[in-house]
Protein backbone atom coordinates (compact mmCIF):
# COMPACT_ATOMS: atom_id res chain seq x y z
CA UNK A 1 0.00 0.00 0.00
CA UNK A 2 1.32 3.64 -1.04
CA UNK A 3 0.45 6.15 1.25
CA UNK A 4 0.28 9.35 0.02
CA UNK A 5 1.00 12.70 2.03
CA UNK A 6 0.86 16.21 1.18
CA UNK A 7 1.63 19.33 2.76
CA UNK A 8 0.29 22.93 2.13
CA UNK A 9 2.59 25.82 3.66
CA UNK A 10 1.16 28.39 1.23
CA UNK A 11 -1.98 29.50 -0.74
CA UNK A 12 -1.10 27.74 -3.40
CA UNK A 13 0.19 24.49 -1.72
CA UNK A 14 -3.62 24.54 -0.12
CA UNK A 15 -4.75 24.77 -4.11
CA UNK A 16 -3.08 21.60 -4.72
CA UNK A 17 -4.57 19.65 -1.84
CA UNK A 18 -7.72 21.62 -2.43
CA UNK A 19 -7.69 19.56 -5.90
CA UNK A 20 -6.72 16.61 -4.07
CA UNK A 21 -10.19 16.86 -1.95
CA UNK A 22 -12.60 17.36 -4.45
CA UNK A 23 -15.80 15.33 -3.53
CA UNK A 24 -14.19 14.04 -0.47
CA UNK A 25 -17.02 12.69 1.82
CA UNK A 26 -17.55 12.78 5.80
CA UNK A 27 -19.69 12.23 8.54
CA UNK A 28 -19.95 15.26 10.62
CA UNK A 29 -18.98 13.40 13.60
CA UNK A 30 -15.41 13.28 11.69
CA UNK A 31 -14.62 16.82 11.80
CA UNK A 32 -12.88 17.71 15.29
CA UNK A 33 -11.80 21.02 16.44
CA UNK A 34 -9.01 20.90 19.45
CA UNK A 35 -9.03 24.41 20.39
CA UNK A 36 -6.28 23.59 23.27
CA UNK A 37 -3.96 21.96 20.49
CA UNK A 38 -5.14 24.89 18.04
CA UNK A 39 -5.93 22.44 15.32
CA UNK A 40 -8.76 20.89 13.29
CA UNK A 41 -9.09 17.39 12.13
CA UNK A 42 -10.86 15.72 9.43
CA UNK A 43 -11.19 12.32 8.38
CA UNK A 44 -12.58 12.11 5.38
CA UNK A 45 -12.89 9.27 2.18
CA UNK A 46 -11.27 11.00 -0.80
CA UNK A 47 -11.56 10.55 -4.30
CA UNK A 48 -8.61 9.45 -5.64
CA UNK A 49 -8.19 11.87 -8.88
CA UNK A 50 -4.82 11.44 -9.05
CA UNK A 51 -5.95 7.58 -10.46
CA UNK A 52 -9.40 8.43 -11.87
CA UNK A 53 -6.81 10.64 -14.46
CA UNK A 54 -5.32 8.02 -15.79
CA UNK A 55 -8.24 5.36 -16.29
CA UNK A 56 -11.77 5.48 -15.86
CA UNK A 57 -11.80 2.24 -14.95
CA UNK A 58 -9.48 3.54 -11.34
CA UNK A 59 -12.20 4.84 -9.13
CA UNK A 60 -10.76 4.02 -5.81
CA UNK A 61 -11.41 6.37 -2.44
CA UNK A 62 -8.99 6.13 0.63
CA UNK A 63 -9.16 7.02 3.98
CA UNK A 64 -7.12 10.40 4.59
CA UNK A 65 -6.75 12.73 7.32
CA UNK A 66 -6.76 16.12 6.65
CA UNK A 67 -4.98 18.33 9.64
CA UNK A 68 -5.14 22.08 9.87
CA UNK A 69 -3.02 23.48 12.86
CA UNK A 70 -2.36 26.84 13.92
CA UNK A 71 -6.36 27.25 13.61
CA UNK A 72 -7.72 30.05 16.81
CA UNK A 73 -11.27 29.35 15.82
CA UNK A 74 -13.48 27.57 13.58
CA UNK A 75 -17.16 28.68 12.50
CA UNK A 76 -19.61 26.45 11.01
CA UNK A 77 -22.31 27.70 8.19
CA UNK A 78 -25.60 25.65 7.06
CA UNK A 79 -23.27 22.44 8.16
CA UNK A 80 -26.15 19.98 10.08
CA UNK A 81 -25.49 19.25 13.98
CA UNK A 82 -26.28 15.64 12.93
CA UNK A 83 -22.81 13.50 13.69
CA UNK A 84 -23.98 11.26 10.92
CA UNK A 85 -25.10 13.27 8.36
CA UNK A 86 -22.47 13.30 5.36
CA UNK A 87 -20.92 16.30 3.79
CA UNK A 88 -19.05 16.21 0.38
CA UNK A 89 -16.41 18.53 0.13
CA UNK A 90 -16.19 20.89 -3.21
CA UNK A 91 -13.12 22.89 -2.41
CA UNK A 92 -10.91 24.37 0.00
CA UNK A 93 -9.76 28.24 -0.13
CA UNK A 94 -7.85 31.14 1.93
CA UNK A 95 -8.14 34.71 2.08
CA UNK A 96 -4.99 36.66 3.41
CA UNK A 97 -5.75 39.43 6.31
CA UNK A 98 -3.38 41.46 4.61
CA UNK A 99 -0.79 41.62 1.60
CA UNK A 100 2.46 40.50 3.62
CA UNK A 101 0.64 38.73 6.64
CA UNK A 102 0.14 35.14 6.76
CA UNK A 103 -2.92 34.87 9.06
CA UNK A 104 -6.24 34.56 7.38
CA UNK A 105 -9.60 32.30 6.94
CA UNK A 106 -9.56 28.95 5.60
CA UNK A 107 -12.91 27.93 4.05
CA UNK A 108 -13.64 24.73 3.42
CA UNK A 109 -16.62 24.48 0.99
CA UNK A 110 -19.19 21.61 0.86
CA UNK A 111 -22.05 20.68 -1.51
CA UNK A 112 -25.64 22.22 -0.63
CA UNK A 113 -23.99 25.58 0.82
CA UNK A 114 -22.42 24.93 3.63
CA UNK A 115 -19.07 25.86 4.89
CA UNK A 116 -16.30 25.48 7.52
CA UNK A 117 -14.25 28.94 8.52
CA UNK A 118 -10.97 28.43 10.28
CA UNK A 119 -9.45 31.60 11.40
CA UNK A 120 -5.22 30.44 11.15
CA UNK A 121 -2.32 32.36 12.20
CA UNK A 122 -0.67 30.91 8.87
CA UNK A 123 -0.99 28.08 7.00
CA UNK A 124 0.10 24.85 8.27
CA UNK A 125 -2.05 21.82 6.67
CA UNK A 126 -1.51 18.07 6.20
CA UNK A 127 -3.17 15.44 4.15
CA UNK A 128 -2.18 11.60 4.81
CA UNK A 129 -3.43 8.67 3.15
CA UNK A 130 -4.89 6.36 6.14
CA UNK A 131 -5.84 3.16 4.74
CA UNK A 132 -5.63 1.28 1.92
CA UNK A 133 -7.72 1.80 -1.55
CA UNK A 134 -11.40 0.66 -2.25
CA UNK A 135 -13.35 0.81 -5.52
CA UNK A 136 -15.46 4.00 -5.44
CA UNK A 137 -19.26 2.84 -6.47
CA UNK A 138 -19.04 5.91 -8.94
CA UNK A 139 -17.31 8.89 -10.46
CA UNK A 140 -18.20 12.33 -8.84
CA UNK A 141 -19.47 14.33 -12.01
CA UNK A 142 -20.03 17.97 -12.17
CA UNK A 143 -20.89 18.43 -15.39
CA UNK A 144 -24.47 17.91 -15.19
CA UNK A 145 -25.20 20.29 -11.89
CA UNK A 146 -26.96 23.17 -12.30
CA UNK A 147 -24.45 26.56 -11.28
Amino acid sequence: MTRTTLTAQDAEDLGILSAQLQDAVAQVKDFVWLPKSRRFAALVNRFKWETAQKSRSSNLRVRSRLVFDQVTSVKSHRIKRDPEAVASLLAIRFGAKGEDDPSGTVELVFAGGGSLRLEVEYIDVSLTDVSGDWAALGRPDHENQER
